[in-house]
């Protein structure tokens, strides 16, 4: 198993506020298809759109649910 940091942004949809929640904690994953579960339950919603990127050691996911933008990555 290895242990990955998962960094969640959700960002503001106020349009003068470009500040963001941030949530940081470690998970641990044993294969690929891991980070697809653990982001699951943020993909719950309506009008659903989740896009994965892998590059340069980091896996990021790209989701809008239900009109709430958010960024999902992890690293090593």
């Amino acid at each position: 198993m290895k242990t990955y940091e998962m960094t969640r942004e959700i960002f503001n949809k106020c349009s003068g506020n470009q500040m963001r929640d941030i949530f940081i904690s470690e998970v641990q994953v044993e294969n690929d298809e891991d980070f697809d579960e653990i982001v699951k339950p943020f993909t719950e919603g309506t009008d659903v759109m989740c896009e994965k990127y892998v590059g340069n050691g980091v896996v990021t996911f790209e989701i809008v649910a239900s009109g709430v933008k958010q960024r999902i990555s992890f690293s090593e």
